[in-house]
């Protein structure tokens, strides 16, 4: 084991009592979570000690994914109720609910400085949204791909989709052209590197994979978990060295990126259940993991191990 690796221990159990969670994000700096669920809310929490901060309520369905803007003053959820809505965080209302994909909404993020929200959905196509005006239709339609988007992510030029028919495609913003990267295999998740060189796919086949940005060339391969046919995340800690992915037996694995062995198999539950949605802290040796109804803190931290369950 690398001498410069901690181990991390669970710090922390929410119940976050809003059915099964179906994702977990941290806001911008790491100082609060979001978490989305089948109870078609959104809620705002102080991992740290646990506390609920906010409530967020109006979505038809259950909500799948939520993302926090770069200032943290709104929320981007979507719903298999089709649509997204934009959220003002401090008020806790919608300023704006966008509809047009034709099949429930699987992913969201923002554009780097959050006046663009895109959109993934079941309907294999991406929307973008201009949210700094009032207009309520895409400003932008993707649908290239022949299976449901499974996650977004972009930076200042460049959008990128993953999909369950195995493909990755590049949509550049400025020249206008689309590029596509095969895996071949069905992808759950995706994450970019922090020096966003890389892309890191969690796939169906119990393997996550690390690829070239730019030439898609398969760079490393990480095996230990299992993901079956569940849609299982993965993640980057923030010093770009060590993955991580959830696994469908109540356990996760960190690798080392550049050697990809198994440094931690962290046991988030002693009797099973998936561990399909995860994220890392920005700045931290900090975890986040959903699991059913509950969400698990882990950390390098030294303090007491909260009991598990």
């Amino acid at each position: 084991m690398p001498n410069n690796f901690e181990k991390f221990h669970c710090l922390k159990v929410i119940d976050c009592k809003q059915g099964a969670v179906r994702a977990v994000r941290y806001n911008v700096d790491g100082a609060y979570c979001l978490t989305c669920g089948s109870d078609k809310k959104i809620k705002l929490w102080n991992h740290k000690t646990g506390l609920l901060l906010k409530t967020y309520g109006g979505h038809a369905d259950e909500v799948t994914d939520v993302v926090g803007s770069c200032d943290s003053s709104n929320i981007l959820s979507s719903s298999l109720d089709k649509s997204i809505i934009y959220w003002d965080v401090s008020a806790g209302r919608p300023i704006r609910r966008l509809r047009g994909h034709a099949g429930g909404v699987k992913c969201v993020c923002f554009n780097e400085d959050s006046s663009i929200a895109i959109s993934g959905g079941r309907d294999n196509a991406v929307f973008c949204w201009d949210i700094r005006t009032r207009r309520l239709e895409p400003v932008q339609m993707m649908r290239e791909a022949k299976d449901c988007i499974s996650s977004v992510v972009s930076n200042d030029h460049m959008i990128i989709a993953s999909s369950l028919d195995g493909c990755i495609r590049h949509y550049d913003i400025r020249a206008g052209e689309m590029i596509l990267d095969k895996v071949n295999v069905p992808i759950t998740y995706m994450n970019m590197t922090g020096d966003e060189q890389c892309l890191l796919v969690a796939c169906q086949d119990s393997t996550v994979r690390l690829l070239d940005g730019e030439s898609g060339n398969l760079l490393s391969e990480y095996k230990g978990h299992k993901a079956e046919d569940y849609h299982i995340e993965c993640g980057i800690m923030a010093n770009d060295t060590h993955i991580l992915s959830g696994s469908s037996e109540g356990d996760a694995i960190i690798w080392d990126l550049l050697e990809g062995k198994v440094l931690q198999k962290l046991q988030i539950s002693k009797t099973g259940g998936v561990v399909h949605s995860l994220d890392t802290h920005p700045k931290l040796n900090e975890i986040l993991f959903a699991r059913r109804r509950d969400v698990y803190v882990f950390s390098t931290e030294t303090s007491e191990i909260a009991g598990v369950v």
